[in-house]
């Protein structure tokens, strides 16, 4: 399945984002790729290891070496990390990888999240998320941005994905069956957002790229 998004001067119009908080830089970490949350902790992916904190004392708690250059997703189990061309399952517990496979962009991919069974893969700059088998790497599906294509995650049965282009930033809320533009929250000119992952609630953590930071912006009230 493939299919275009709104253009943007027929999308409905960007509100600010409201940034409630920021963590960060971390120790020997210049930069956030991905970020998840497992349900308690937020983990950030910083190049050479992931780094997870909490989310309400901003501590850090906990730190796994393992290549993590894009995205990181959580299942409610396992961590999936990006690395390179490749995913890897890893074990939270031990930071032990328990299997790979390939990365839908070989090298050019870019968030990450888990939902209905599957991984949903951003693809940067060819603005596409594809949803994948976890076993496997098999993509099933592909959706169409007119955006380069960061962080992605679900919630409530809603699809929000990042974007970062010429100093220009967006949290996108699109339609998973047609990829039409639904809801734009702007970021402040010379913020980016490079992984993207919900609380599950009422909040988004947004990885900051070469700021070093996570910040973290509210999640707007969708009309009934």
């Amino acid at each position: 399945m493939s299919s275009k998004t709104n253009d943007d001067s027929t999308g409905p119009i960007a509100r600010a984002a409201e940034i409630v908080r920021e963590y960060g830089p971390f120790p020997g970490a210049d930069n956030v790729h991905g970020v998840t949350h497992d349900g308690e902790r937020v983990w950030a992916a910083t190049g050479p290891r992931l780094v997870a904190f909490d989310p309400g004392s901003g501590a850090t708690t906990r730190t796994l070496d393992h290549p993590c250059d894009a995205g990181t997703a959580f299942d409610g189990k396992h961590l999936y990390q990006i690395a390179e061309s490749r995913i890897d399952k890893i074990d939270p517990v031990t930071g032990k990888t328990l299997s790979s496979i390939p990365a839908p962009g070989n090298g050019y991919d870019s968030g990450l999240t888990w939902a209905e069974g599957s991984l949903w893969v951003g693809q940067y700059r060819d603005r596409k998320i594809h949803q994948i088998d976890p076993e496997t790497g098999k993509i099933k599906r592909t959706i169409e941005s007119n955006r380069f294509v960061t962080g992605v995650t679900w919630v409530d049965g809603e699809l929000w994905h990042g974007t970062w282009e010429d100093e220009e930033s967006e949290l996108r809320r699109v339609d998973p069956e047609s990829g039409a533009v639904l809801e734009r929250l702007e970021m402040p000119h010379g913020i980016g957002v490079s992984g993207l992952e919900s609380d599950g609630d009422g909040l988004f953590y947004c990885g900051g790229g070469t700021s070093g930071k996570v910040r973290v912006v509210r999640r707007p009230k969708t009309a009934a």
